[in-house]
């Protein structure tokens, strides 16, 4: 059997090699190593991929969230208010900015950010919400951007876990996973569901006046060379990276369906087992049914009860078994962040979910040798 890998680039990479290995031979022959045509040629597919009018890449998944809020015109002390139980960028780019975090909990069942805690949260100084599609599935948008429009705040998605992923309306509607809101934000770090092979990162509207304003965000604030309309930052996706993603894309669905696939084969290996809580969507249907993506499985997270969690994660590791936990500290406890606002027994999903929480492998070369060890090694743990 293959090493079990956490993400297993190299074996993904094998499947696709002559069309990476072509297209960053281009882009060092062509000598377009900034903006080059591959760059382009991304963004038109990544538009037309995702429905959304325009998309603009940039260097980073950290940056376009920090860009978008910039485009917004967002002013120092306005309350940006975002889940208290995701990674660190989310809120750090709102700090950065001098705007003002306000950290609320999540739902038990899928960890995405909670709306009554949304509603509670809510002051006139509140000026956007940024819902974070955790582990692979949408916030409930719907829910989100009626709060929005009541309210008059913007609604920045943070979508850098969740690309390729459906939103699906009541009325029965599709659309992807950061097309909802105002604007949404990406990574393409190499371990997303969508990466490259160092950074990247892209920022999706349909609005296009916004969509201007950051495009010169992203290039010191140009639009035409040396004339400086707006405060801007150098981020930009490169021609490298743009061409790794070019050869990536036309896979990404088939790659998000490996993961369901791995996602349906541990959700039958837990079954019945009440001391773990396997994935939970939002349409109530696994997230791997045949006709939907409302769970592309950046992260297969268990929550585990009566289960010594830590122990668990030592077991695993010392059986050569990689695993994580995402995420082990809230945001309102990290030193950086804390607020004497913040009252403890607001937050008692997440406080709760930061000791019962464990990522097991999930990448697209999972085969089933590897997922009977896993799941059996972690039975035999708990069973005794």
């Amino acid at each position: 059997m293959k090493k079990i890998q956490m993400v297993d680039l190299k074996g993904q990479y094998a499947g696709i090699k002559d069309a990476v290995n072509s297209s960053i031979q281009e882009v060092i022959e062509n000598t377009a190593f900034v903006n080059g045509p591959e760059v382009h040629k991304f963004q038109k597919s990544l538009e037309d991929y995702l429905g959304v009018k325009h998309v603009i890449p940039c260097a980073n998944g950290t940056d376009a969230l920090q860009i978008a809020m910039m485009g917004l015109g967002l002013e120092q002390g306005d309350e940006v208010i975002t889940a208290d139980f995701t990674f660190a960028a989310t809120v750090e780019v709102i700090a950065l900015l001098k705007l003002t975090p306000v950290l609320v909990d999540v739902n038990e069942d899928n960890f995405n950010i909670n709306i009554e805690a949304i509603k509670k949260a809510i002051t006139p100084k509140t000026k956007a919400i940024v819902p974070v599609h955790l582990f692979g599935q949408c916030a409930n948008m719907e829910a989100i951007m009626e709060l929005a429009k009541e309210h008059n705040l913007f609604v920045i998605e943070d979508n850098a876990q969740a690309i390729g992923a459906d939103y699906k309306y009541s009325n029965g509607k599709k659309v992807k996973a950061g097309t909802i809101g105002n604007v949404g934000a990406t990574s393409f770090f190499p371990s997303k569901n969508l990466g490259c092979y160092g950074d990247g990162g892209a920022i999706f509207t349909n609005d296009d006046d916004l969509a201007h304003t950051i495009r010169g965000i992203v290039n010191h604030g140009m639009y035409e060379r040396y004339h400086h309309d707006v405060v801007g930052v150098n981020s930009r996706l490169d021609s490298i990276q743009a061409a790794v993603l070019n050869a990536k894309l036309p896979h990404l669905d088939t790659y998000n369906k490996a993961r369901q696939t791995a996602a349906r084969k541990y959700n039958a290996a837990f079954k019945g087992m009440d001391s773990v809580i396997t994935p939970k969507t939002v349409n109530e249907c696994d997230g791997i049914c045949d006709t939907c993506d409302c769970h592309v499985f950046h992260q297969y997270t268990l929550r585990v009860k009566g289960v010594d969690r830590d122990a668990l994660v030592k077991h695993l590791n010392e059986n050569n078994i990689p695993c994580g936990v995402y995420y082990p500290i809230p945001l309102h406890k990290q030193k950086a962040y804390l607020d004497e606002r913040y009252v403890e027994s607001h937050f008692e999903v997440t406080n709760q979910l930061v000791k019962d929480v464990i990522s097991l492998p999930m990448h697209t070369e999972l085969d089933d040798e590897q997922i009977e060890l896993i799941t059996t090694t972690i039975i035999k743990f708990i069973n005794g």
